[in-house]
């Protein structure tokens, strides 16, 4: 029996985060389309696969993170999803304009939404708490 377009959507979500864990980043960009749009928490709108492949770049040179205790959801007709999670992480190198790393740790709540086309994601918006963030990471302290 074949999978349903809801069914295949939310497979497909799970195996966007799936495949963030393992960090290989290529399987990674692959579930992508090629104008992928990426609106990034609290910042602006970045569009295409290369710019996405420079934003992980960047991540995994400050960040090591891994979601946990994903949840999914997607429309029935499987053009849209979305996921909340937890991100668990450490911080560490210093972001441009965030405070100093030194391998903190944190866990924060998110959420993210996604359009879907053609078996890839299109679309991932991602909304989490940048103030709990910098909380955790000690900022101004």
């Amino acid at each position: 029996m074949a999978l349903s377009s809801q069914s295949q959507a939310a497979a497909l979500i799970q195996n966007y985060y799936d495949t963030f864990n393992t960090g290989d980043r290529e399987a990674f960009l692959a579930l992508l389309t090629d104008d992928v749009a990426h609106d990034i928490n609290q910042g602006g709108t970045e569009t295409g696969k290369d710019v996405f492949r420079a934003f992980l770049h960047r991540m995994d040179r400050c960040y090591r993170e891994q979601v946990r205790d994903l949840v999914v959801f997607a429309n029935e007709d499987g053009t849209r999803g979305a996921a909340e999670f937890f991100i668990e992480g450490e911080y560490l190198a210093t972001d441009e304009g965030l405070p100093p790393a030194a391998g903190q740790r944190y866990r924060l709540r998110v959420g993210a939404f996604f359009d879907l086309c053609e078996g890839r994601v299109s679309r991932v918006t991602n909304y989490y708490n940048l103030e709990e963030w910098l909380r955790q990471v000690g900022a101004g302290k």
